[in-house]
């Protein structure tokens, strides 16, 4: 393996590098180095994140810099904000002992004054968004027409982000005397459109095996019941004590949900996604980077460009529909030579995702068994006791207290003050784990001919958890009823804040779970209620709760018509009672009146 001397790394950089813990060249910067130094032709770079690319075209590109103009030089684009700051960060690190340069970051979300007179002032190496670039070009600001090195980092994420216009709209601007060079973890259909449209006698540099998985990340997935994600998820948080993650989520709405979920529960997190304002988003990567967060909830979108090199996990809560979005996600961790493990929480309808990326990265998942309560309450006890052992004792500082100290416990034997010292850490685990449920692994759909394998929802309905009953109530989604108001009327009408289990919500009527010794006073309290103008019925879904209607034609199928005043006499009066008193919903005419004297006085059916 060669040195970064032997490389052609200028004194300066090398004396900066080594100060940051560079000792060997990696692969990607082995590969780019001398070839971008040494020649001027375009590169393509196949490389994952997390491979020390940064480093593999900043050191070419600092080099390249003529000290002694201020115009703008070369030039680096990124697909988010996170990831501009990174590379600036990380090439005025590489630049700390060269005289004469100006790095400037611009990106979108932050005020545009400050930058205008950073750009003003001269910058010799301009990182940015594409879409702030443009802005700062159209206003006068950044001048593109003397960039002879462009680079643009992670292009497929960036052209998967809709960036396309815009780069296309840079590359216009600069002179036709410029070098190119792409980095990117896939060599998608976009990247090879944008190589041919605007490279001129490009080489390709292939780090590892194109579209691969890092090498030092192990997949892993859990199978579930989709009802059980988030209770597997606290098991496997759990089951690693010493984890730092980011877990990843399809969309915004359940970022938030899982990161308010694990906040609630005690565990150190925080969410990162798009609808928070920029100045809470540089907040929580703040506090992630610096270890005060220890589980970061985000999208995609937001944790790119998060370089974090002693990530441990990366857990998908849901897996992304393209495979490009995995090797990213996976590629946040196992850097720097670290080993990393990849979690992806699944359900049978997912499998067949594992299998397409397996496919893809050429490397096997293993399938693993969620972990006991034991097997969780062993890794916290080891935990504690370790704690415990590895606490430093400051003797001068604690040796005041000691008198008071020892005459406190003189009559509690050390192994009780040792049972205390522990419980006081290690209870909340016991407690939660004493009577917790084992999460089952969904059976494999049936195949027999003619036989429907059963929902989860199914399954559910037809047995309440542990400790549960199951109840019926006579109001759905047609009726506008959703959770938060089956908790509303539960609240109003029976009192206080009452625990609820698993809802399941119907068209025209709903099943929901209480705690036993709850459900016959809930039963009481709502039957009989009127829910926007209908009576309520309430009742053990085992005894006579009704059957889930599926839709408005099958609704109405075998039973009577809703009936018009002239219409009364062709029908028996029980008959009609009996219907008025099924379908409490808004019909046509008014209910007839059942008394005998109303009843008497009907109106007789035309001929």
């Amino acid at each position: 393996m060669k040195t970064f001397e032997e490389l052609g790394v200028s004194e300066e950089i090398r004396r900066a590098i080594e100060e940051m813990g560079f000792v060997q060249p990696m692969p990607v910067q082995e590969a780019v180095i001398p070839y971008l130094l040494g020649m001027r032709r375009d590169v393509i770079a196949l490389a994952q994140t997390g491979t020390g690319k940064t480093a593999a075209f900043g050191i070419p590109l600092l080099q390249r810099i003529d000290t002694g103009r201020r115009e703008t030089q070369a030039l680096v684009l990124s697909p988010t904000r996170e990831l501009c700051l990174q590379i600036a960060d990380d090439l005025r690190d590489f630049a700390k002992y060269m005289e004469g340069i100006h790095v400037e970051a611009v990106y979108g979300g932050a005020a545009i004054e400050p930058q205008m007179r950073s750009l003003k002032k001269g910058v010799q190496i301009i990182v940015a968004t594409p879409g702030r670039l443009i802005d700062l070009k159209n206003r006068g600001f950044a001048h593109l027409e003397e960039v002879t090195n462009i680079v643009l980092d992670e292009a497929d994420e960036m052209l998967n982000m809709g960036f396309s216009d815009s780069i296309n709209e840079i590359f216009e601007s600069l002179s036709e005397e410029h070098s190119t060079l792409m980095f990117s973890a896939t060599m998608s259909r976009e990247v090879e459109r944008v190589a041919k449209k605007y490279l001129k006698d490009y080489e390709t540099i292939v780090v590892g095996s194109r579209n691969e998985g890092a090498e030092n990340v192990n997949h892993v997935y859990y199978m579930v019941q989709a009802k059980d994600k988030y209770l597997a998820l606290k098991r496997i948080v759990d089951f690693y004590p010493k984890i730092f993650a980011i877990i990843f989520c399809r969309t915004k709405l359940e970022t938030q949900e899982v990161a308010d979920k694990l906040i609630k529960d005690g565990y150190n997190a925080e969410a990162l996604h798009g609808d928070l304002s920029q100045q809470q988003r540089d907040l929580t990567m703040q506090k992630f980077r610096q270890h005060t967060v220890q589980l970061l909830v985000a999208t995609d979108v937001a944790a790119r460009g998060l370089d974090v090199d002693d990530l441990t996990h990366v857990i998908n809560f849901g897996l992304p529909d393209d495979i490009e979005n995995y090797t990213h996600r996976s590629g946040r961790t196992g850097r720097a030579g670290k080993k990393g493990t990849s979690i992806s929480i699944v359900h049978s309808k997912e499998k067949h995702k594992i299998r397409n990326i397996e496919k893809e990265i050429g490397k096997k998942f293993v399938e693993a068994a969620i972990p006991t309560a034991e097997e969780i309450c062993k890794k916290q006890l080891y935990k504690v006791m370790d704690q415990i052992v590895k606490t430093d004792v400051d003797d001068e500082e604690i040796a005041p207290f000691m008198g008071d100290i020892s005459r406190y416990f003189e009559y509690i034997d050390k192994e009780e003050i040792i049972k205390k010292i522990v419980s006081m850490e290690f209870g909340k685990f016991l407690a939660y784990y004493a009577d917790a449920p084992e999460l089952t692994i969904p059976p494999v759909p049936s195949r027999e001919k003619g036989v429907k394998p059963q929902s989860d929802r199914q399954k559910r309905m037809n047995k309440a958890q542990k400790g549960f009953r199951r109840l019926f109530i006579n109001l759905g989604k047609r009726d506008g009823f959703y959770p938060g108001e089956l908790m509303q009327t539960l609240n109003r009408y029976v009192g206080g804040r009452q625990e609820v289990g698993h809802i399941d919500l119907l068209d025209t009527i709903s099943y929901f779970e209480v705690p036993e010794k709850d459900a016959r006073k809930v039963m009481t309290q709502l039957t009989g209620i009127r829910y926007h103008g209908r009576q309520v019925r309430c009742n053990d879904a085992d005894e006579g709760g009704a059957e889930p209607r599926t839709s408005q034609k099958a609704d109405r199928k075998g039973k009577p018509k809703a009936p018009k005043k002239s219409d009364y006499g062709s029908k028996r009066k029980d008959d009609w009672r009996q219907f008025f008193e099924d379908r409490p919903v808004k019909l046509r005419g008014e209910a007839p009146d059942f008394s005998e004297e109303g009843w008497a006085r009907r109106k007789p059916r035309k001929k």
